[in-house]
């Protein structure tokens, strides 16, 4: 089972820092940012102007009801001011839904598409051991769901830190110069809905992080269900899948069903502190305008800045809201861009290789608390098949791993023709290995695809040459399109057998110098055993081979047996020489036979 990441690992920053990041990461969008924050300039003036516009053309009308009638005419006065109004509106539409398409499917589209790309990008570089520890549901839920919250996101961000604080500054402004009394009602109110507003945002935060966890479990569940659909309904194992799927599913929305209450909370805060405020202002206008130190146009134009000046609060608390759930997925994502990669190293091996291959004083752990591999030695000359035996546990697969760079040994050497491994790229390393293991894998793609997996520009002579001297040239063409065959990993047009000898056909065609074979011959009837030992013989010609044994009786003719046991070597030699020993090696052997 993978070993879950500690909460503490995940929350790490702080949500100021993590907003600080997510927009110095917008860094390539600056500019589309830019001409939003210009559009949303424009929308914020023709906001402001409106109430101004409006404010006159009732104070004219007030003017002609009270007997003080316009020199040209109460229409021709009423003309301008009802044209500039509807021209101000015109383009107040007109650029905020300019700006809201240029935010959606330009910045957010692109902020989000980029993220993706440097997250594939990261994986790549990420040690075997990260792909090992972290669920593959919690991978994809980041690269998607995370992804998706955050590009989402960045124009509400700009809306706020833009147009929502610009339009409150001025209007703050506008209602001050009309009438400081009235002006001075609505904003003192502001701090009060602002400090509850944030209060709540930040019990938000809590609950969102929670969500996001429970939803990368899912993801989790739902990837190993499918993933072994197979086993699932062997074992009759669907009603605990379900169970297991709903239990993480009500702990998802439990989570959610809290975020969203409180974020809830925060936009009707708002509206009841700007509902006051408009009661105020109302009063305060009213007394002044009875006691005629005040017009009706400048209480109406007041009144309506008070409208207005509500509407970025709501907008900010909204987003105050959603900033931590924002917030709570960039955690996770900046988890994964921010984990160690692998150091490159530049060194290279030469083209010409033997495969001598030295195991010196080699020492290696997964757990630093418990030991495996200890003081491992073993020299390998080139062309030699050694085979690997020894008890599940006993450090067989993890000498695989250690050749291949999978895992970095923490002290000795490995070495191929005197080069040490650790000193050379790990792409050289691997490419000097061609792998046959117990589990298939097959992409979705044609059979010549699969077969020139390790060698893209082969052409189709090679492959069908290398399926030839592997045995699956014949079946390959009695499927319906040949070599052009769509098959995948769950592929139900061929057999277990089957892909066994395309993976063959694969190493052959790749042609390295070192071969490892995972009892490659297992799980398949003895016709296609046969086969299959054809085609590896084939293989293994020539080549230094390690061979990870399970079924004993396939590695007898070894030039090598290592016997490991507890990460240490217990026993060497043929298997003739083990037998004769009578040691771990024969009661290994004697004990696959025994009655």
């Amino acid at each position: 089972m993978s070993r879950k990441k500690k909460p503490n690992e995940e929350v790490k920053m702080s949500t100021w820092e993590v907003f600080r990041r997510l927009v110095r990461d917008a860094k390539p969008i600056y500019g589309w940012l830019l001409l939003g924050a210009l559009l949303g300039g424009v929308v914020v003036a023709c906001t402001v102007i409106a109430p101004k516009l409006l404010g006159q053309g009732i104070q004219l009308l007030y003017d002609v009801w009270a007997g003080e009638r316009p020199k040209a005419g109460l229409t021709e006065a009423l003309l301008p001011i009802c044209g500039a109004l509807a021209g101000v509106y015109l383009l107040k539409s007109a650029v905020d839904t300019g700006k809201m398409f240029l935010m959606n499917n330009v910045v957010s589209k692109y902020y989000t598409c980029t993220l993706r790309i440097k997250l594939s990008d990261k994986l790549s570089r990420l040690p075997i051991s990260f792909i090992d520890k972290t669920p593959a549901g919690q991978i994809i839920d980041r690269i998607q769901e995370d992804v998706s919250n955050m590009g989402g996101s960045i124009h509400d961000i700009v809306d706020v830190t833009v147009m929502g604080f610009m339009q409150i500054v001025v209007i703050a402004v506008m209602m001050l110069r009309e009438n400081w009394r009235m002006g001075l009602a609505v904003l003192l109110l502001m701090p009060l809905s602002i400090l509850i507003s944030s209060r709540i945002s930040a019990a938000c935060g809590t609950y969102f992080h929670r969500m996001f966890e429970e939803s990368g479990r899912m993801y989790s569940i739902v990837e190993e269900s499918y993933a072994s659909y197979q086993t699932t309904k062997a074992y009759n194992y669907e009603e605990a899948t379900i169970a297991a799927h709903a239990a993480a599913n009500k702990r998802q929305k439990d989570a959610e069903a809290k975020a969203l209450f409180l974020q809830g909370l925060i936009t009707p805060c708002i509206t009841a502190a700007n509902a006051i405020a408009y009661i105020l202002v109302a009063l305060i206008g009213g007394y002044l305008t009875v006691q005629g130190a005040l017009g009706v146009g400048a209480v109406v134009t007041v009144l309506l800045y008070s409208r207005q000046f509500s509407a970025p609060l709501e907008q900010i608390a909204g987003v105050l809201g959603s900033v931590q759930r924002i917030c709570a997925a960039a955690r996770r994502v900046y988890e994964m861009q921010d984990a160690p990669e692998e150091e490159p190293i530049e060194g290279h091996l030469p083209e010409e290789i033997k495969g001598d291959v030295d195991f010196e004083g080699v020492n290696f752990s997964y757990d630093p608390e418990t030991p495996l591999i200890r003081d491992f030695t073993v020299k390998v000359k080139h062309g030699q098949k050694v085979a690997i035996v020894g008890p599940t546990g006993a450090g067989k697969t993890t000498l695989v791993n250690l050749l291949m760079r999978f895992y970095d040994i923490q002290s000795g050497k490995i070495t191929i023709d005197g080069h040490d491994i650790a000193a050379v790229s790990r792409e050289d390393v691997r490419g000097l290995f061609g792998m046959v293991l117990q589990d298939t894998w097959l992409f979705g793609g044609t059979v010549a695809d699969n077969v020139a997996y390790g060698k893209p520009e082969a052409t189709r002579e090679e492959i069908i040459t290398a399926c030839d001297e592997a045995y699956c040239d014949h079946f390959i063409r009695t499927l319906p399109q040949g070599y052009d065959t769509i098959v995948s990993e769950d592929s139900i047009n061929i057999s277990g057998g089957q892909k066994q000898l395309l993976t063959i056909a694969r190493a052959l065609l790749s042609n390295r110098r070192l071969l490892i074979l995972d009892e490659a011959t297992s799980n398949v009837d003895t016709r296609t055993e046969i086969l299959l030992q054809k085609a590896m013989d084939k293989l293994m010609r020539g080549r230094t081979c390690f061979v990870i044994a399970h079924r004993l009786s396939t590695i007898v003719d070894a030039d090598l047996i290592l016997v490991i046991n507890d990460g240490q070597i217990v026993e060497t030699g043929t298997h003739e020489g083990l037998l004769e020993k009578r040691g771990f090696y024969y009661r290994l052997y004697t004990s696959q036979y025994a009655v």
